[in-house]
């Protein structure tokens, strides 16, 4: 357990608030696009001339392929790097041991995870020993270097994998940088410190994506190359870069109504034309082959506008409508069980056939409305029961004595 009392020489800025309820909705935005984009991808017909999409429309196709996996990084990133953050830079909070951060992670991500590859792994081996080295790929979270099965079973799940990395890498380089931002007396250097690791984080996929691309010729079809931890942990570095951010301002520097209106709008503004120009390009094109990294820092800004204003824009309130911090709270169970969910109605008949523009909007309708109910009950009877095991650890993450007279 690290603990760090804060420099008596400098005064803090009063700690940041996460916002959870914004960042609940924005979760929610986020998980339903998800879904609805899988389903654009199951309705692309291939022929002879290549692919064609539901609705030949390219405002429509850039809208709904406006990849959101890097919002998913850059917030998860931010919310765990937070202690960190305060912790490195005014010595302030306490920051988890490792063995407790990943006991809670695990509690958090294996209950639901492991049910669902079981159960969509065994209903597509019904005869044993069928794919095992599938299943052991994906129980291990090691499918991600697999180019054949990085998408089997559970397609959406490598994400996953690289949130385990990015675990990995958050409590191996966390308490080194708290130890390191000891050493130095002023708070600017520290932040500059911070600032600068998260840049370097951010850096390195970046520079393996340039090599790979335009050194080596890699395709991009070569899915580890690029969908691998070297390549994708730039939404991580973001999401850690926002977190120093937001720490080193404190509760200067807010951002009034009409500047985090526009900031938003800017950068929701070129996310489309982000994922249009990258749509229109081809996969090979430049803005595909950076669109994940570029797409980071556009998140950055959006989360940023959205969790340092002083007075919430009246659009930020619908951030924390029932319905949608609902979704939120079921996002995760949602995004496991979407594409099973999918591909059983698809495979079964129960979706509309390809070809047709009204065809597609029913599809979408109802993969989002069953895929709803299965993650709803998975939340309260999996991924719920499953989050109460964190009551086995007390404040200071050691077991608690139930027994004890």
């Amino acid at each position: 357990m690290t603990v760090m009392t804060a420099p008596p020489t400098e005064a803090r800025p009063t700690r940041k608030r996460t916002r959870t309820q914004e960042l609940q909705g924005v979760r929610g935005l986020a998980a339903l696009s998800t879904v609805a984009f899988h389903v654009w991808q199951q309705y692309y017909v291939y022929d002879a001339t290549g692919g064609h999409p539901p609705v030949e429309n390219p405002h429509l196709a850039a809208l709904l392929s406006l990849e959101v996996i890097d919002l998913f990084f850059v917030m998860s990133a931010y919310l765990l790097t937070l202690p960190y953050a305060r912790a490195a830079i005014d010595g302030e909070g306490t920051v988890r041991t490792g063995r407790d951060f990943l006991f809670r992670r695990a509690i958090r991500i294996l209950p639901v995870y492991v049910v669902a590859v079981l159960v969509v792994w065994a209903s597509r081996n019904p005869t044993l020993p069928g794919d095992w080295r599938d299943l052991l790929e994906h129980l291990t979270f090691t499918h991600i270097f697999d180019r054949e099965r990085i998408f089997y079973t559970l397609g959406p799940t490598w994400s996953l994998s690289l949130e385990i990395s990015f675990y990995l890498v958050l409590i191996a380089l966390g308490p080194v940088v708290i130890r390191a931002c000891r050493r130095l007396t002023t708070r600017r250097a520290r932040i500059t410190a911070c600032a600068a690791g998260c840049a370097a984080l951010y850096a390195l996929p970046l520079a393996w994506i340039s090599v790979a691309h335009y050194t080596l010729g890699i395709p991009h079809t070569d899915w580890p190359v690029y969908f691998g931890p070297q390549a994708r942990f730039g939404g991580f570095a973001a999401g850690m870069g926002l977190a120093v951010l937001l720490v080193a301002l404190g509760d200067r520097g807010r951002l009034g109504v009409r500047t985090a209106t526009v900031l938003a709008a800017t950068a929701a503004t070129a996310l489309y034309g982000l994922s249009y120009t990258a749509h229109a390009t081809g996969p090979e094109g430049f803005w595909r082959t950076y669109y994940h990294p570029m797409a980071a820092v556009l998140w950055f800004v959006l989360l940023h506008a959205i969790l340092h204003n002083s007075v919430q824009p009246r659009w930020q309130g619908a951030l924390r409508a029932r319905w949608l911090t609902a979704v939120g709270l079921i996002s995760y169970s949602l995004y496991i069980w979407h594409e099973p969910v999918m591909l059983f109605l698809y495979d079964t008949g129960l979706l509309p056939s390809e070809g047709s523009r009204p065809g597609f909007a029913l599809a979408v309708v109802i993969v989002t409305a069953m895929a709803l109910l299965t993650a709803t009950v998975s939340y309260w009877v999996v991924e719920y029961p499953g989050s109460l095991l964190a009551r086995a650890r007390d404040r200071r993450g050691s077991p608690r004595d139930f027994y004890s007279s």
